[in-house]
């Protein structure tokens, strides 16, 4: 595990060297840049579970690419889900929001037809059992009470009647950002106060706050690779410190802060390759597509922390696909899983789920579903 101090952040060039290839053109190992630390050898791989059929859909539903999976109080599981798509091939709409029982068994949909639904992101759920989803396509929070009506709604959807409406570009670099507006927003988390932060995201590069009756009170970020710079704040945490973790994946990095946007830490992943490893679709990453920092070993597309007292974080990448454990100060307590089809394999895991320290549901795009993992302690 590297662990940079403030003065050594020239983290989206740390992938451009870090990787060794076999003679058949796999990732094999991890080697960082001479200064910039070293990688955490012996990671324990972490043994575990997958629940068959942890969710059950009626016959005439179906799951699109599972882009957010969260839990509330009584155990009840929802998924963002990319299905129940409607429009053209290109720019079609895509968002549904489904609730699952403890068992399993499917409750409801929530928000059908709403006005926001347009491209699906994350999905959470704040200490009242409030829903939150982000929506990437409309630039929009949504907040539904536990019953599933709207209570806040936070950033404005392109009006469909504007000349100008289309998918947005992304000028580098970005566009300034504006109060209370988002560009691809991606997630969304809460102090003990009830404040929520909110990532924004692949275009804007920065983290948003907003206190418990919705007024905006601040953001900080943009687009770069210093203490406080983001390129594509993916996913984002709070720990019961009230410290906020944002998963910095293009630049390959988890920074920490204090609530107030106060850079305090950061920190890699990594963990070595093992010889062979594939990814979920596609060729192996090549020298630009790890330097670009998305597909590079330990970029963390989703993270999640546990529960007290003895918290701990994980984090998942899309190649070689594995999650992993950490403690709240980066070092990596043991790694578990690959790409793939099967269970116990991942095809992109883009929202993790962890009510308790040893079980987690993580929702994968290229898969189609979520599934209950529980890691033997």
């Amino acid at each position: 595990m590297g662990h940079h101090p403030a003065s050594c952040l020239c983290c989206s060039a740390l992938g451009r060297r870090r990787f060794l290839r076999a003679a058949g053109g796999s990732v094999a190992a991890l080697a960082l840049a001479p200064g910039l630390g070293f990688a955490q050898d012996a990671v324990p791989t972490i043994p575990y579970d997958s629940v068959r059929d942890p969710l059950h859909l009626p016959s005439d539903i179906y799951f699109g690419e599972c882009s957010g999976v969260a839990l509330n109080s009584k155990g009840h599981v929802f998924v963002l889900s990319r299905g129940n798509t409607s429009g053209p091939a290109y720019a079609a709409a895509a968002t549904q929001l489904l609730e699952f029982g403890p068992e399993g068994r499917f409750l409801r949909e929530i928000g059908k037809h709403l006005y926001a639904w347009s491209f699906a992101h994350t999905v959470k759920i704040d200490r009242e059992d409030n829903i939150w989803v982000t929506d990437k396509g409309s630039d929009m929070v949504i907040k539904f009470t536990p019953e599933g009506r709207v209570a806040m709604v936070f950033g404005r959807k392109q009006e469909a009647s504007d000349e100008e409406t289309g998918p947005l570009k992304h000028p580098n670099p970005p566009l300034p950002a504006e109060p209370g507006r988002f560009r691809q927003v991606t997630d969304v988390a809460w102090d003990t106060a009830g404040n929520t932060y909110i990532s924004d995201g692949y275009i804007n590069s920065r983290v948003a706050k907003v206190d418990k009756d919705g007024n905006w009170l601040k953001s900080w970020g943009d687009r770069g690779t210093g203490p406080g710079q983001f390129h594509t704040p993916h996913s984002i945490a709070v720990d019961a410190k009230n410290q906020v973790y944002v998963a910095d994946r293009s630049n390959r990095r988890i920074q920490v802060f204090d609530g107030e946007g106060k850079f305090l830490r950061q920190f890699t992943i990594d963990v070595p390759v093992p010889a062979g490893a594939r990814p979920a679709i596609g060729n192996v990453p090549n020298e630009a597509e790890i330097a670009a920092g998305t597909l590079a070993p330990g970029s963390p597309w989703a993270i999640c922390i546990s529960p007290g007292p003895n918290q701990v974080l994980y984090s998942a990448d899309a190649f070689p696909g594995r999650i992993y454990k950490l403690t709240l100060d980066g070092k990596v307590l043991g790694v578990l899983g690959q790409s793939g089809k099967q269970l116990k394999q991942f095809g992109w895991i883009h929202e993790m789920a962890c009510p308790r320290e040893n079980e987690l549901y993580v929702a994968e795009l290229l898969n189609w579903r979520v599934q209950r993992l529980v890691l033997h302690a």
